[in-house]
């Protein structure tokens, strides 16, 4: 997904951050193993995706702003959201980003309109991918 994947790999939501760890294929090469009365035996599964733990995306924004430099409104501001992760915040960063997460046209030509758009629809989509975001910041 592109800067999205960027965002959510810095909040540790990215899916290099909830994959189980590599198993073998126990089924393809392995010599089969004796059952107790050929009783099927069972075998550890990763949970499925919607199993997945949430993250704490505020104390984790929290963290980041108290040692960052500069005072960032995270919270309301989606150039700051993106200073404070490190990613870049330009106008063009923003409307890629924006574009990827299918901003309405008529925001695009605006960009007031669009960064606030785009923070929204930044943590709707943190929220949709594990993170725990408060409700009075996805309204």
């Amino acid at each position: 997904m592109g800067l999205f994947s960027t965002i959510l790999d810095k909040l540790g939501l990215g899916s290099s951050a909830h994959a189980a760890t590599p198993s073998a294929s126990p089924s393809t090469s392995a010599a089969p193993t004796p059952s107790s009365a050929g009783a099927p035996v069972s075998k550890p599964v990763a949970p499925p995706p919607a199993a997945m733990s949430s993250v704490d995306v505020v104390a984790k924004l929290e963290g980041l702003a108290q040692k960052h430099a500069e005072k960032l409104n995270w919270k309301t501001s989606i150039v700051d959201l993106l200073k404070l992760l490190g990613i870049d915040s330009s106008l063009n960063a923003r409307k890629s980003l924006a574009t990827e997460l299918n901003c309405p046209a008529d925001k695009m030509g605006d960009s007031a309109q669009m960064n606030m758009w785009l923070h929204k629809a930044v943590l709707k989509k943190l929220a949709e991918n594990g993170g725990n975001i408060p409700k009075e910041l996805l309204d």
